[in-house]
């Protein structure tokens, strides 16, 4: 146990799915060649920058575990606590699973379609708009994550795009419109102090 109140979010490395240009969502799709290196190279700079953990949350997709197994695996903490749950899960893109982007945009339009992917409340077909994925993964954040990190637990996310961009806009006081053209990199991690009131105290990117 620490009084560094550390929290770091990492967005998974390439997937199978993200290399072909396909909406994955909650399709259990494994990392791509290219991610489990992004993977591997994000635990290293996390171990180069002298960071260590006590604890670790994901998804219940396996493109986040095995991120987070590759990454911890570089800083010597294989058998870290991890907690694994769906409210951390990308978000749910409904009827345009499977689809390639470039498909997606000549069948429904441009316009359309970036309305569905960047949007804060508009849903595609079936699916969750961020929104929604804010409204299951905000709580999980307060009720699990937040205290371990007030505890002085320090505490790895690894999870995907659309839930990190969720915590992002409450560690960052982002607008609806802010987060809405914010991207999260696949492998970067997002090194996040806290204050004792759970407000940011720092905030760094662990670029390449």
């Amino acid at each position: 146990m620490t009084d560094e109140r550390l929290l770091v979010l990492l967005r998974h490395g390439q997937s199978e799915w993200n290399l072909k240009n396909l909406f994955t969502g909650w399709r259990d799709v494994d990392l791509s060649p290219a991610g489990i290196e992004e993977a591997k190279e994000a635990g290293r700079r996390m171990k180069a920058r002298g960071l260590g953990f006590d604890l670790a949350f994901t998804s219940a997709l396996i493109r986040a575990q095995r991120t987070l197994s590759l990454a911890l695996g570089e800083m010597g903490l294989n058998g870290l606590p991890e907690k694994r749950d769906q409210a951390l899960n990308e978000r749910d893109y409904g009827d345009l699973v499977g689809l390639n982007k470039d498909d997606a945009r000549k069948k429904w339009g441009e316009s359309q379609v970036h309305q569905w992917r960047r949007s804060y409340d508009i849903q595609p077909p079936g699916g969750e708009s961020l929104k929604d994925t804010v409204a299951r993964a905000l709580p999980y954040y307060c009720q699990l994550i937040l205290p371990a990190v007030l505890g002085g637990k320090r505490v790895l996310v690894a999870a995907h795009g659309n839930s990190l961009r969720a915590l992002v806009m409450v560690l960052d006081r982002l607008t609806p419109q802010a987060i809405a053209a914010l991207e999260i990199a696949t492998g970067v991690p997002l090194v996040y102090r806290l204050n004792a009131d759970s407000t940011v105290a720092s905030k760094e990117i662990l670029n390449p």
